[in-house]
């Protein structure tokens, strides 16, 4: 979807929000919406049921595992979290109706994980508009950190970051001589496409092949073909998961190994590394959290609530579900440090005053009044015998 029809969107997702009289406080101007004496309630447009519903699943687990925990424990300064969370199956119009009905008819105080880059352009303007905090959004989109907004605060590297890296990594250490891009026509893609040709062209270089496809898209073999024959040597992906298991499966067929897939952290997960016909061995990604397995080394914090989420949700955790865990946490904290007296610029002020929070697996991020984005600093991972293996190399921002 282009930009100017996203425009189009977030325009009218805030005339909705606006017109359903959205605001921070209720009739009763004590009130703060989303906050009573006995509960904060706390919302999220997220995919369980589409293309990234493998992310999403994790996601919303995770943290409900966390939230829970707190509730069992007698919630925050007296008042329990309720998590309303809506499907909205990674689709932009459903994304903006599911918001609205948040906003609107739940009265959530915050937007938490809200899924997607095309989605969160779409929405947040209308979210900040109602004074409503978006809170860890679920991309690593340049949107999500520029321009500043005092009511938005990520968890996640940028996109634009790593696939910069990506190429500057590959050309510099590996050898690469041509680098090209394979990504899809979305606002998510397009930033990794302008990324690979910044970076060329800052090292003096030309993409030497170009490839862009529709989220949709399920046939690529002609794509890796194009890719072939123009002789890459790396191809930095703007991709999520179908798409990247599908070019890997492209380029497995036509028995062409001797080339450096590079992704992202949106195309970071298990079930990537654990594709049944091998296609995605020796495939990179940039990301700014470390998949566990339960051979990895744990300490007893970590073996619990690994254990914990596997005989809950019955499957092993993919890295979302540290990372949905681990903003749960964060923003927990954040709760407790606005005091009794909850609203949303003492939220603010409470998620500023948080520097080099560590979560129990060792991951930090650091916040302040100008600084809302708390990840600085992403891994090299590849896949090694179907499993991510994290590689010496990383990069601070």
């Amino acid at each position: 979807m282009n930009r100017l029809l996203l425009s189009a969107f977030a325009i009218v997702i805030a005339l909705l929000l606006t017109a359903c009289g959205g605001s921070e406080t209720s009739s009763n101007e004590s009130t703060v919406r989303g906050v009573s004496d006995t509960e904060i309630i706390i919302g999220s447009q997220n995919d369980l049921s589409g293309a990234t519903a493998v992310l999403g699943v994790d996601l919303i687990n995770s943290s409900r595992m966390r939230f829970d925990e707190v509730n069992a424990a007698g919630g925050i300064h007296g008042r329990k979290i309720r998590y309303i969370v809506e499907d909205a199956g990674y689709q932009l119009p459903k994304s903006i109706q599911m918001t609205n009905k948040l906003v609107n008819r739940d009265g959530i105080f915050a937007m938490f994980l809200s899924m997607g880059t095309p989605m969160n352009n779409a929405i947040m303007q209308g979210l900040f508009k109602d004074g409503v905090p978006n809170l860890f959004p679920v991309s690593g989109g340049r949107t999500m950190v520029e321009p500043f907004h005092k009511m938005q605060f990520t968890g996640r590297g940028i996109y634009y970051d790593e696939v910069r890296a990506g190429v500057r990594y590959f050309v510099e250490e590996r050898g690469a001589e041509k680098v090209c891009v394979m990504y899809q026509d979305s606002d998510f893609g397009i930033e990794a496409y302008e990324a690979a040709r910044d970076q060329v062209a800052a090292m003096g270089l030309e993409l030497a092949a170009i490839s862009a496809h529709k989220p949709t898209d399920t046939e690529f073999t002609a794509a890796v073909l194009r890719m072939r024959n123009a002789e890459c040597d790396a191809i930095m992906m703007g991709t999520i998961y179908k798409d990247t298991i599908l070019i890997m499966e492209a380029a497995r067929k036509i028995g062409w190994s001797d080339v450096a897939f590079v992704g992202q952290n949106a195309s970071y997960s298990r079930a990537i590394a654990e594709i049944e016909s091998g296609a995605s061995e020796g495939y990179y990604v940039f990301a700014h959290i470390a998949v566990l397995y339960a051979d990895s080394e744990m300490d007893e914090v970590q073996r619990t609530w690994y254990n914990n989420f596997t005989e809950q949700f019955g499957k092993e955790p993919g890295y979302v579900a540290i990372e949905g865990y681990r903003n749960a946490d964060l923003l927990v904290k954040a709760l407790e440090k606005a005091g009794q007296d909850l609203n949303v610029d003492s939220l603010l002020a409470a998620l500023e005053s948080i520097t080099e929070y560590k979560d129990i697996f060792g991951n930090t991020m650091t916040f302040g009044p100008e600084d809302h984005k708390g990840v600085d600093e992403s891994y090299l991972l590849t896949v090694k015998d179907g499993r991510w293996v994290k590689l010496d190399a990383s990069i601070r921002y």
